[in-house]
């Protein structure tokens, strides 16, 4: 990291040339302050290396002054972790993976039996902190090189690896410029100041929020009551105006979406509750790009998250991950809410070359008159690769079986699928003649 870049992003930088954890967010002296987020890498003790070069070439094209994790850095159901595996908080560990991930595994055990390649060695509870450690190593490591300060929260599927979130905090505090304190609220949820760039005021808040993970009788979980009553207090007490990171949306991500007709192209079908309408974007109050690819898995049960943002004032914005393919940004009553797409490439996500982190640049004389936009990896990197099949498979077994309703409401799906009917058509009445 070169000394111009330091003294721009205003931090400590150690003898390696990587930002202490102490590091000083501040706007540049151009009055502008760079936040890149970095969703869903979802993996295993080894990360994908078209993901570690997608997180490489976002770094270097953005020059952020802070990077955001905001959950499910870790496949925690990887076939990998099957030893330690927890299905639910409480679990013991070595629960039964899904269906999916052991077919995942199966086929993995067959491709290396068949190739005459040694397996990797699975996880145990002696190595599973290792593990984890190398996991974090590899999409860490262009943030650390680069010496960019980063902070961190939680989705549903890191937990599940069998390292509580408290002592994976403390294992991301291990690496050079985390910002997670060791007292905040809960792990994942705390506040960042980021400073004027004349260092006389706070100008904006970065508040990480734990959004929680599965909830007891069955769907998503939404932040805990002590993130939500700090949530109400924390942009008053920095008196600036702030946004939030966190991983699942809210529920009130559907009264940003328009019901419409089942046969609506590319309407997509809601969500548990919301099941029974389809929904698309409303246009009006979208960003261009913006783009509905799944339904919003939020959680049925409203934590009165947004309630509490809107009574204390002053935040302008919402953003998650959660939904590996959504990418929009979307306004409802006086805050926009948005999604960024998986960067991972052994989940599910969408067309290889829309994997993407989400640059933002906000302006000091008015955070919430941001600019936003998607690093892809084909527009950063090129021809995208493909994920292997079994893993495609594996993880879109997770899915809801919905999803192919919203396939067959594609336009491009219609035409193939009547010109397949149409030669089967002219195919049955030549045989007659």
């Amino acid at each position: 990291m070169t000394a111009a870049m330091s003294s721009r992003r205003g931090g400590r930088v150690d003898d390696h040339g990587t930002a202490t954890r102490d590091a000083h967010l501040r706007f540049r002296p151009d009055g502008t302050f760079r936040v890149l987020q970095l969703a869903d890498v979802q993996d295993g003790p080894d990360v994908d290396r078209h993901a570690i070069a997608l997180i490489e070439a976002a770094i270097e094209r953005a020059d952020p002054d802070l990077v955001v994790l905001t959950g499910d850095q870790i496949r925690g159901y990887d076939p990998t972790f099957a030893a330690t595996y927890m299905h639910r908080r409480g679990d013991a560990p070595g629960a039964p993976l899904p269906p999916g991930m052991r077919v995942e595994a199966a086929v993995v055990r067959a491709i290396n039996r068949i190739s005459r390649r040694s397996a990797d060695d699975a996880v145990t509870p002696q190595t599973l902190e290792a593990a984890v450690r190398r996991c974090l190593s590899g999409f860490l490591g262009p943030i650390v090189a680069h010496g960019v300060p980063f902070a961190v929260t939680y989705g549903n599927h890191d937990f599940q690896c069998g390292v509580p979130l408290t002592r994976q905090d403390e294992l991301y505090r291990m690496f050079p410029g985390c910002l997670n304190p060791a007292d905040s609220p809960e792990p994942g949820t705390f506040a960042l100041a980021v400073d004027s760039s004349d260092d006389t005021r706070p100008a904006m808040g970065i508040m990480m929020v734990n959004s929680g993970d599965f909830a007891p009788e069955c769907g998503y979980g939404s932040p805990s009551d002590k993130a939500v009553a700090w949530l109400g207090e924390a942009a008053g007490s920095l008196g600036a105006p702030s946004v939030v990171f966190q991983h699942i949306p809210p529920p009130e991500i559907y009264d940003c979406l328009l019901p419409v007709g089942r046969f609506t192209a590319n309407a997509i079908r809601g969500y548990r509750r919301h099941a029974d309408a389809c929904y698309i974007l409303d246009a009006a109050h979208s960003r261009p790009g913006s783009v509905l690819r799944e339904h919003p898995c939020c959680s049925e049960h409203n934590s009165g998250e947004v309630s509490a943002i809107r009574r204390a004032g002053g935040y302008f914005a919402l953003f998650c991950g959660h939904d590996h393919t959504n990418a929009f940004v979307t306004r409802h009553d006086g805050l926009d809410i948005g999604y960024t797409p998986t960067c991972g490439f052994t989940s599910y996500g969408p067309r290889g070359g829309d994997h993407a982190l989400r640059l933002f640049e906000f302006h000091e004389d008015d955070p919430a008159a941001y600019d936003t936009r998607l690093l892809t990896y084909g527009d950063l990197l090129g021809r995208a690769p493909r994920r292997r099949w079994y893993r495609a498979f594996g993880d879109r077994t997770l899915c809801d079986w919905g999803c192919i309703g919203d396939l067959l409401r594609k336009p491009k799906i219609r035409v193939a699928l009547a010109a397949l009917c149409g030669a089967g058509i002219a195919a049955a009445a030549l045989a007659q003649r």
